[in-house]
């Protein structure tokens, strides 16, 4: 087809969908900068992520194992992650701390090779249990058999209260968190899992020589709601609670103000996690935030991973090429 007739096609789908076109919904978190770029070329990035680097400021937040389903998603998660050099956090790994039972489920190096990034798991409630039982050493045989780089603890109190067959711990979080710091040689991220967490924590946590702070923010996957959707009856009871949380907004905000304090920060970097909906999200909370940050997704990378690897691999591709438009053309407000 000649350019001029493809010209005259284009021309006449603008005027037949001109009146069907028309936005008077607007998003005023950013100021839109036409006249400053031209249109981005891609280009090598190097983020630093502890000893590895990720190319890309994207992290898969941690989903689950233990089932057929769950070791295939993983696997596909772990080839995307090396495709587009993203880092990757595994779901709880309690299940493979005294049995490899379904170790090859969270075996996933092979698939995303060495340059990257990947995380075990573990709840606050097991590494209180484990500095109780002073088998601490079990973690490092954890990181051991999965081959990983470092350890996420996840807080999350409020699920484990909702949950039937919940855990209870009674030491304050951060004094377990310190106590694994001084034994432990490697890296550790903290996140909550869908309610985020308040000044008082953040700051306390921020303190602290961490990898990175996961914000598990209020919008995201709630796993409180998770619990009381999982029962069988009673599911009013404790219904209340699952909408208590701070949202990434807030969160961004906190971490600001503290930084703006003066407050010591030790923590190397911020994870945005939790109703992280797309790239101007992510965009929008890295760039606001006053330290190092990227962001993550879990229900999204898993929505797309249940439809195979060409259909992850195409939505995290449209993830990068829309965070490179927003680095030529946005800047935030």
């Amino acid at each position: 087809m000649s350019t001029e007739r493809q010209t005259s096609d284009r021309k006449s789908d603008h005027i037949d969908l001109a009146f069907a076109s028309q936005v008077s919904s607007k998003d005023n978190r950013f100021y839109y900068e036409p006249a400053l770029s031209g249109h981005p070329v891609t280009k090598p990035k190097k983020i630093i992520f502890g000893n590895k680097a990720l190319k890309n400021p994207i992290w898969i937040s941690s989903m689950t194992g233990g089932t057929e389903k769950a070791g295939e998603i993983n696997r596909i998660l772990a080839e995307t992650c090396k495709t587009f050099g993203l880092g990757m956090g595994l779901g709880s790994c309690r299940m493979i701390l005294d049995s490899d039972e379904y170790l090859k489920d969270f075996n996933i190096r092979a698939f995303i090779g060495n340059e990257q990034p990947l995380f075990a798991n573990l709840g606050i409630a097991q590494i209180e249990d484990l500095i109780h039982k002073g088998s601490l050493h079990k973690v490092k045989e954890l990181l051991n058999k999965t081959e990983s780089d470092g350890l996420i603890i996840h807080i999350n109190p409020l699920q484990e209260w909702l949950q039937p067959e919940g855990d209870r711990y009674f030491t304050s979080p951060v004094e377990s968190i310190k106590r694994i710091l001084d034994k432990l040689d490697a890296p550790l991220i903290v996140k909550e899992v869908g309610q985020g967490f308040g000044p008082a924590s953040l700051r306390a946590l921020l303190s602290l020589p961490l990898q990175a702070l996961e914000f598990g923010a209020f919008g995201g996957t709630n796993f409180s709601k998770i619990e009381i959707n999982r029962r069988e009856k009673d599911r009013n009871n404790g219904e209340e609670l699952i909408h208590i949380g701070h949202d990434a907004y807030e969160m961004v905000n906190f971490v600001n103000e503290i930084i703006d304090s003066g407050h010591e920060v030790n923590t190397e970097m911020i994870i945005v996690s939790g109703g992280i909906k797309d790239y101007l999200d992510g965009y929008y909370f890295t760039e606001k935030l006053k330290m190092p940050a990227i962001y993550a997704q879990a229900s999204a990378m898993l929505k797309y991973a249940l439809q195979g690897q060409e259909a992850i691999n195409a939505y995290v591709e449209e993830q990068i090429r829309g965070l490179e438009l927003a680095e030529a053309f946005l800047s935030i407000k």
